[in-house]
């Protein structure tokens, strides 16, 4: 149950297989008595086993419902479980705040059924997250009458535990908004308890952000902050907030809905008359990521993003919209509740029918079915197989979400690998993908299977459909490449191989690229080199003249061992171009005889 997505004959790319492996890795190490934080599989050997954040808190709920049903049925339990959560969760807090229940069922119903939080619950861990926030509400308002001091305490301790859980499980910038929230929240309802032990939440979170800032982030890539075109590409516009059929990325799905945002502005003046700080305190809390999540289109957004440290690190200006869901849920919970007072004798069909109308105003299908491929047989066929680490292709760079499909099939064959999925993977995990991105269009140099060897690489597998969702080219070449290097295929199942040393070869199962034009396979965007490497294949024999825009000091390596721009018999020929920098255009490519 997830974003559906075409999967070409393996489980489509997405967060989604990322996160049911890391809650996997919870179980998985502690059952091995490893610290369940670690990721033993992931970029191995190139760097050090990764602290991975995401197995918490959910985590320890997948474990037994992985062990009793599988990972599938187990991910679709949780997530259903998250939805209902977090409807009760508002419902109880709402409640302390002396609200009748329809009204708080209603607050309740509207924050199950968020759109951006239901969006961000098909693989992204942020509307899964966003149940924290109510409970932390809801802990804070019975710690404040609790009616002894253990219970006390404990609720506070929950309240501590559900702050500090934000940042812990990932979620660093719903945390900027989600700590702020919460304390301001204990400092308006003011009891000495709660406020302490809210007081004590905010900081352990602070403290969790900045560990990982300078250990985490900062050996990565990412360790200078975000870039101002990512930014850009995920920032919100006015219509998308009234929208619901967006359909690109869903960090721009930000859809509020067009009746509960008119409910929750009459609900502002209902507690406003009553209760003008949490009135004033919610208000914000619903406009404010609003506003946020329009990022460059907001003035003085680039500005501040620029120069305030947190929020630079930040690629999607809505990340705070959760908090505007629960604030707009509270709010039209109030609304609904003077509502339903006014109606006298009518209250139960006024409820009634705003119950309806609400959910018609929120429905959105952001889940659905998706391929999920639990037991294929190439990987059963490797588990099978000799100890060993393994090569899957095609490469991606660690931080591309194709290689979640890699982390997905780890449930079935655990096993060490130089490729996985993490934006803030060491920059050696980045430099090996950029090295060895040829071996997924089939070119090899000479040494690359004593480096594989060196390396423990005993297996390969190579993944079709992965070549087709990324819209990648290469899949006929890299089956070559891979005979070529004493590789053969032992077992296959939809789009995946498993090639094995020695094997017998056979016929490529994926149609010849046409051999009149030349084909650009890999470090390529259009006709731009993305890094310093880049591969073509020409079909043909002869002088080959390849020439760049402006003054691109290039370098051609032809099939793997020459370096002169000669093409020997009629066939395929590979071309390694090497760059000083990224950047350099191809304008032509031709062969003559």
């Amino acid at each position: 149950m997830a974003n559906d997505r075409l999967g070409a004959g393996e489980p489509p790319a997405g967060d989604h297989l990322q996160s049911v492996y890391r809650f996997w890795l919870v179980g998985h190490q502690l059952e091995h008595v490893e610290a369940p934080w670690k990721d033993p599989y992931s970029f191995q050997p190139i760097v050090e086993p990764q602290t991975v954040l995401g197995g918490w808190p959910f985590g320890f709920g997948f474990w037994p419902l992985d062990a009793a049903f599988g990972p599938v049925v187990g991910w679709n339990l949780l997530l259903l479980g998250t939805i209902v959560g977090a409807g009760l969760l508002t419902y109880g807090w709402l409640r302390c705040l002396e609200l009748g229940r329809f009204g708080a069922a209603l607050g309740g119903l509207a924050f199950a059924l968020a759109p951006y939080r239901l969006e961000q619950s098909a693989g992204h861990l942020l509307g899964w997250v966003a149940l924290l926030l109510p409970l932390a509400l809801l802990a804070v308002e019975r710690a404040r009458v609790a009616p002894t001091p253990a219970r006390t305490h404990a609720w506070g301790a929950t309240a501590t535990l559900a702050v500090a859980s934000i940042p812990l499980s990932g979620q660093l910038h719903l945390a900027l908004g989600a700590v702020p929230l919460v304390l301001a929240y204990a400092a308006l309802r003011l009891s000495r308890a709660s406020f302490a032990w809210a007081l004590v939440g905010s900081l352990v979170a602070v403290a969790i952000g900045v560990a990982i800032r300078y250990t985490l982030i900062a050996g990565s890539p990412e360790g200078s902050g975000r870039s101002v075109d990512e930014l850009r590409r995920y920032s919100a516009e006015p219509v998308d907030f009234v929208n619901r059929w967006h359909a690109p990325r869903s960090e721009e799905f930000v859809y509020l809905g067009w009746l509960t945002p008119v409910l929750a502005l009459a609900g502002l003046v209902f507690l406003a008359r009553r209760r003008r700080g949490l009135a004033v305190l919610l208000g914000i809390a619903a406009l404010l990521p609003v506003l946020l999540a329009l990022g460059v289109n907001l003035p003085g957004y680039e500005l501040v993003w620029r120069h305030f440290a947190p929020l630079h690190f930040t690629r999607v200006p809505g990340r705070l919209l959760p908090i505007a869901d629960l604030a707009l849920a509270g709010l039209l919970a109030f609304a609904c509740a003077g509502l339903v007072r006014r109606a006298g004798s009518r209250s139960i069909a006024v409820a009634g029918a705003l119950i309806v109308l609400v959910v018609l105003d929120l429905a959105v299908q952001p889940l659905s079915a998706t391929a999920a491929d639990p037991d294929n047989r190439a990987y059963t066929a490797l588990s099978s197989s000799p100890p060993g680490r393994v090569l899957e292709l095609p490469l991606f760079e660690p931080g591309e979400h194709y290689g979640s499909v890699y982390d997905y099939y780890q449930l079935q064959e655990p096993r060490e690998q130089p490729a996985g999925y993490s934006t803030i993977a060491p920059k050696a995990a980045f430099d090996f993908s950029f090295t060895h991105n040829r071996l997924s269009c089939g070119v090899w140099l000479p040494g690359d299977g004593a480096d594989l060897e060196s390396l423990g690489i005993t297996r390969v597998l190579l993944h079709r459909g992965l070549y087709a969702q990324a819209h990648r080219r290469g899949a006929w070449f890299a089956w070559r490449g891979l005979q070529d290097a004493g590789f053969g295929p032992v077992a296959a199942d939809g789009g995946v191989t498993l090639f094995a040393p020695n094997a017998g070869a056979t016929t490529p199962p994926v149609a010849e690229p046409p051999r009149f034009r030349p084909v650009l396979c890999t470090g390529w965007r259009g006709r731009t080199m993305l890094g310093q490497q880049a591969t073509i294949w020409l079909y043909g024999s002869g002088s080959v003249s390849v020439r760049f825009s402006g003054n691109a000091n290039v370098r051609l390596l032809v099939d793997g061992r020459s370096s002169a721009a000669t093409l020997g018999e009629s066939g395929w020929h590979s071309l390694l171009v090497s760059a000083p920098r990224a950047g350099a255009r191809l304008e032509s490519v031709s062969l003559s005889p």
